[in-house]
């Protein structure tokens, strides 16, 4: 009787622990939606030309400086990419990931500021999905130009692999992160879809579906953006040679 007893507090303590990471998780992704859909909502935002040709998505709501190290920032969000082998189909389920990075010299006091950044190709994908990556090392990366087209955008903008934006006190523009890292948060992806999977799996692996939390995201970036219109991806160009 005692053993049983034991046993049903235990559960009575354990499962409300469980619950609470998975609504933290499913929180995550919500609260990314909400943010991508205010940018998406923005006059001067994300060229739309260049958010019709980016593989892949990253949004990090709430990014605060000093939250990880000495004068650095930590910031968790999530990255989704288009479906299909050369990522020509419409967004597909999200995965969770981990921002660390130095010091952000434009947040002041603290400042909570929201970064979308655009995965301009199937060699940025890959190494996303493949291992942690420090921005302008592993993978280039570029301030991303604002406005309704990307005309006046510059060569090392154009030849990025990513490109990244920041909205702060009302302000969006882009910014370098040059020297952050970003990462797959495996753990609480485990959480979110209440299996271990990492984020190839997630994302291309085509082993689960989105979230309902992950409803309003997808539905912002299928809406604005339907179908990739890069001129030859990837896999296209490997496949002709």
């Amino acid at each position: 009787m005692k053993t049983l007893l034991a046993l049903l507090l235990t559960c009575a303590l354990v499962l409300p622990a469980f619950a609470a990471d998975d609504e933290k998780e499913e929180d995550r992704v919500k609260e990314s939606g909400v943010v991508l859909k205010e940018i998406l909502n923005i006059p001067d935002d994300i060229p739309q030309d260049l958010l019709d040709k980016a593989y892949c998505v990253v949004v990090l709501p709430s990014v605060k400086k000093g939250a990880f190290g000495v004068g650095g920032s930590y910031g968790r969000g999530v990255m989704l990419c288009r479906g299909g082998q050369r990522y020509t189909r419409s967004w597909g389920p999200p995965a969770l990931y981990a921002l660390e990075g130095v010091s952000i010299g434009f947040q002041l006091g603290g400042q909570a500021t929201d970064f979308v950044l655009l995965v301009m190709n199937d060699k940025g994908a890959q190494s996303l999905l493949s291992s942690k990556v420090k921005l302008g090392a592993d993978a280039s990366a570029a301030a991303g130009p604002v406005g309704r087209t990307a005309e006046a955008a510059t060569d090392v903008v154009l030849s990025a692999e990513i490109l990244s934006y920041s909205r702060a006190k009302g302000l969006f523009a882009g910014v370098s992160l040059e020297g952050s890292t970003l990462r797959s948060d495996g753990s609480a992806n485990d959480k979110l879809y209440g299996q271990k999977l990492s984020a190839r799996d997630i994302i291309r692996g085509g082993k689960v579906k989105a979230p309902p939390s992950a409803h309003d995201l997808i539905a912002a970036l299928n809406a604005k953006s339907p179908r990739n219109k890069a001129e030859a991806p990837a896999h296209a160009k490997s496949k002709k040679k």
